[in-house]
């Protein structure tokens, strides 16, 4: 094991934050809204995902190729140029309606985090959720922001019919080493506490070795 030593950058040493991106949003027309899949590794046949990119910037997600489809960089366009899909519950809706539909959950939080900040403006994830609980059908949630602690209200109606499960990310609770443009530890760790009506998992991985560890709420 080489002798390792931290050099002082002059330029970046002093910066306690990382400098702030320009967020450029588009609004996305789609078609449908739930996408469908038959992997027989993935635990999920359907999900749900109200944006395209992410402000979150995690550089090991696994969807950043997603955005070179639209001749835009895995890299800092798919943090920064992002999709909106504002009638994403009206789409939901006409595809529940559909003769045949069978209910089974919803993932949210698959390619993209459904509590970026730009929910907070658009609010696309609320207005699924708030016809998930009008139709008492299932879903799941995967996210690192503490803006799910917004729905609440929602969630926990949800969580009492038994409909809805809430995964929250952590990669680390030093601030060293979070996603440049993730919310701080505390403030995530805050998001638990509120979320102990719901049932829940928190998710953890280490540097040796990607595993999963649920906490079971009280």
């Amino acid at each position: 094991m080489p002798d390792l030593q931290r050099t002082r950058d002059p330029e970046r040493w002093d910066e306690e934050e990382p400098p702030t991106l320009t967020t450029d949003v588009t609004i996305e027309q789609p078609k449908t809204i739930i996408t469908r899949n038959q992997s027989p590794d993935i635990a999920f046949d359907r999900s749900i995902n109200a944006y395209r990119g992410c402000e979150h910037g995690c550089i090991y997600c696994f969807a950043r190729p997603t955005h070179a489809y639209h001749g835009l960089s895995p890299g800092l366009d798919f943090e920064t140029r992002l999709f909106a899909k504002p009638t994403a519950a009206a789409l939901l809706r006409q595809e529940l309606d559909r003769r045949g539909y069978t209910p089974a959950p919803i993932a949210m939080g698959t390619n993209t985090d459904p509590y970026q900040p730009i929910e907070r403006q658009y609010r696309i994830t609320r207005g699924i959720l708030e016809l998930l609980l009008e139709t008492r059908h299932p879903a799941t949630i995967t996210t690192k922001n503490h803006l799910v602690t917004r729905d609440a209200d929602l969630l926990s109606a949800m969580a009492a019919l038994g409909l809805m499960v809430v995964n929250v990310s952590v990669t680390t609770l030093d601030r060293r080493w979070r996603a440049p443009w993730s919310r701080g530890p505390r403030r995530r760790a805050s998001g638990w506490r509120r979320s102990a009506c719901w049932p829940s998992a928190a998710y953890r991985s280490t540097s040796s070795s990607r595993r999963s560890s649920p906490h079971q709420r009280p």
